[in-house]
Order: C-alpha cells, then structure tokens, then sequence
C-alpha cells in the first residue's frame, strides 16, 4: 500500500467512523497492525511479537531490556577458576542494555564468568561511577527472572511458562493472566538476546577468544559492540539484522 493511499484511509476512517487514537496507539498504528496481520497467513500472537505490541498494548513506559551473557575468554591458569561459570567453562559476564531497536544503551565486559547476573547489576546500580542509565521516574528496564523485581525494573512472574519456545510447544496455548502477561514480556524483552545473538554471530572472537591480555581481552569485547551499534545505525538493510530481527512483514504493506 502506497503511503498516499495509505493517508487517504485513515482520512476517511476518521472522518466516517468512530475510530480513534486509543491509549497507547495512534489510530494509524492500529490501521497498519489490522493490515498486517490479514495480508499474511499471519496470527495475532506472531503480530504481537512482530509490533511489540500485545492484544491491548503492553509494557506502556518500557525503555529497553537488561540481561547477561556469557563471552569466551582466555585466562592463565592461575585465576582461570574465577571465570568458570556454572556450565564449568572459563567464560566473561557481560551485562548489557538495549533499545527496542537492537542498539547497545550501556554495556559492561570486565565481570568473571562465575559472577552472577543480578550481582553485575546490583554493583552497577551502587557504584556513582559507572555511568548506569538509571530509568527516570515512572519508566523501567525489563529483565528475566534472575534479576530482582523493583522500581525501574520488570520482571516476570516466576514459576509460570515464560520462554517463548516453551509457550509454543504448549498445545494448549496460553494459560490465564500471568501466563500471558509472560509470554508478552518474553515478546518484547527478546530484543537483547537478539542483540547478543547478531554480536556473536558477527564477531566469532566474543566465542572464541585469542590469548590476549584479560584486559585487552575486555576492551575488544567492549568494541565489538561499538561496532554492533555504528552497523546497526548505519546500515539499515545489513543482512544479518535483517535474519534475526525476524519481522515477517509482507512487502505489498510497507508503506513506500
């Protein structure tokens, strides 16, 4: 559809019709989503996911996703024990922040690999110094169920279906409120596994690090994301964004 076209419905829509801006989307955003979901053999749930949008709208005030992930790295024999996760390999924490649009916010790579997520964020958090971009007033990162749930950060409930693989499997779907509040918050904050997935693919050296010095080992990591980010900011149509982003948008409704 042709963005005049486009225009020219909505124009109509509010002239000749109850249809308005809700909440939390514009009318046109509503229009677009309806769109979407009939020009494809697509479903409400796969919208959602592809939107960042819920059934009514989700996670209103939500500026970005926290989690960890595990970098290799190569470190003498003598503190080796240190980086040893719980999987027993010798591996970096690297903390990170994103946007919704898969760009590194805030990133940390010097933590061992036996460190534990919620404690990389909790030092962050405590230290004046580390430049953490504390959520304003009323807005919130959201993080998974390792991290504490408090003011400025979401989290899901615990002991319920949360992984996205593990609620499709499912063949009865979605189970009440908290499943689906889950699912919808597994949805959006799957952005950050997203980023850390593009990084490593793009950078084989975050999974098998070279014998450098722990801390040059540290700063590469750090510029790997660097680089993440000046690509994604700059060159839109990169292939591999493209592959895990995973918008199945039809290319007749892009507006143009």
């Amino acid at each position: 559809m042709y963005r005049p076209c486009f225009e020219m419905l909505i124009q109509v829509l509010r002239q000749q019709t109850t249809l308005q801006n809700s909440r939390y989307l514009t009318l046109e955003e509503q229009v677009m989503i309806f769109v979407y979901v009939i020009s494809q053999k697509e479903t409400n749930r796969m919208a959602m996911e592809d939107w960042q949008h819920s059934g009514s709208t989700i996670f209103v005030n939500c500026i970005g996703a926290i989690d960890g992930t595990h970098i290799a790295v190569h470190a003498p024999a003598d503190v080796a024990n240190n980086f040893r996760g719980r999987k027993s390999t010798v591996t970096r924490n690297m903390l990170a922040i994103c946007s919704f649009d898969m760009v590194f916010t805030f990133v940390v790579t010097g933590w061992e690999g036996a460190v534990h997520d919620s404690r990389v964020l909790t030092t962050q958090l405590e230290d004046p110094t580390s430049g953490f971009p504390h959520p304003p007033p009323g807005k919130y990162y959201l993080v998974d169920s390792g991290y504490s749930n408090k003011p400025g950060f979401l989290a899901p409930f615990r002991n319920v279906t949360y992984h996205l693989r593990d609620a499709r499997r499912r063949a009865g779907g979605i189970n009440g409120p908290t499943e689906l509040f889950n699912y919808r918050h597994a949805s959006l904050r799957n952005c950050i596994e997203r980023c850390f997935g593009v990084s490593k693919a793009r950078f084989p050296i975050l999974r098998y690090m070279t014998n450098f010095s722990l801390i040059r080992q540290r700063e590469i990591a750090m510029c790997c994301c660097v680089l993440h980010n000046f690509i994604r900011l700059h060159n839109r149509g990169d292939p591999l964004f493209d592959r895990v982003w995973g918008r199945r948008g039809n290319a007749a409704f892009r507006l143009r």
